[in-house]
């Protein structure tokens, strides 16, 4: 099938998806929505966001190894990270199609407003939006941390990887 301007599909004739965001950590929500967009697209990335305006407990690095241990059996899942605008690494990774989970109205609200930034700085660019698992609709990073910080429970809350390095981050 030729690739159009309008297509989905990334010059090598694959449909590439981005997953953008700051995973810092990744969550079971995260993970939920990983595996269900690996189904639906040739390659999915997932694209660890460094956020100059948060303060983030995991590197970007040690982001991009938790995310590549928990997805390691999704062979369509790559990992990698971007600082600058994501419809510029899209581009550079031939992706047409942004992924994004929505828990909330609120989450839908700020969501369509960044969909619709992306898609006026390219028109070739277009986002999906998944529903959350109703059983993660709470569950967010920051909440993942607070717990962590004071030694709560997180076993279900997050893949067991990272409930590991979140004890870890929190004993230095």
């Amino acid at each position: 099938m030729a690739s159009s301007s309008t297509s989905p599909l990334g010059l090598t004739g694959r449909r590439v998806a981005v997953y953008p965001g700051s995973f810092d950590p990744v969550t079971c929500g995260h993970l939920d929505i990983i595996r269900r967009a690996a189904k639906q697209f040739d390659h999915l990335i997932v694209a660890v966001l460094n956020n100059t305006s948060k303060k983030p407990l995991f590197s970007v690095e040690e982001r991009k190894e938790l995310l590549a241990d928990v997805t390691k059996d999704l062979p369509n899942v790559t990992i990698d990270s971007f600082r600058d605008l994501l419809v510029h690494f899209m581009k550079s990774r031939e992706a047409h199609v942004i992924v994004r989970g929505i828990r909330s109205v609120t989450d839908f609200e700020y969501e369509i407003q960044m969909a619709s930034t992306n898609h006026q700085l390219d028109d070739d660019i277009e986002t999906i939006f998944m529903m959350t698992n109703p059983k993660y609709s709470y569950l967010s990073s920051s909440i993942v941390k607070e717990i962590a910080m004071f030694h709560g429970n997180v076993q279900d809350l997050v893949p067991p990887e990272v409930q590991a390095a979140l004890i870890a981050k929190f004993s230095e």
